[in-house]
């Protein structure tokens, strides 16, 4: 496939509306804009979410709830995905499990205990491990390290 025989496949675009151009076009003198009002003015129109003097929608539905600005958003690991990973004598370091498993740099790491662990770390970092996760490094005797965020 060469650079200059690209070409759009047929029906992909199409010629602009040509407004203006003559009574002839149908798109002519008011170019399909009415007889003056506002939607016929530069600039006209109403703003978003605004709906002709009616109560709009984003104030008739009631309000509910809390959306708390502080929440902490975990990368969750679940240890059977640490099992397929890695090899025994491992040390479970944060970048080595952001660069294994892309997580983002910005969120804090929790290691959750879905799956069977029978390898042993050399020991495994993480800002957050929940209880079953904790048992199961417990098992295999590998130490684990909770990071403060």
């Amino acid at each position: 496939m060469l650079l200059d025989k690209l070409q759009s496949q047929p029906g992909a675009t199409r010629r602009n509306k040509r407004l203006g151009k003559g009574n002839g076009s149908g798109r002519g003198k008011t170019c399909g804009r009415g007889h003056k009002g506002q939607n016929a003015r530069s600039g006209g129109g109403v703003r978003p979410g605004f709906e002709g003097g009616q109560m709009p929608l984003a104030r008739r539905v009631p309000k509910r709830g809390f959306t708390n600005p502080r929440k902490v958003q975990y990368e969750l690991l679940n240890i059977s995905q640490i099992e397929r990973a890695f090899s025994e004598g491992d040390a479970l370091t944060l970048e080595l499990l952001r660069e294994t498993f892309h997580l983002s740099p910005r969120r804090p790491i929790k290691i959750l205990g879905e799956g069977k662990l029978t390898k042993k770390f050399v020991v495994a970092e993480a800002h957050k491990f929940s209880k079953t996760a904790q048992q199961a490094f417990k098992k295999t005797n590998t130490p684990i390290k909770e990071i403060l965020c």
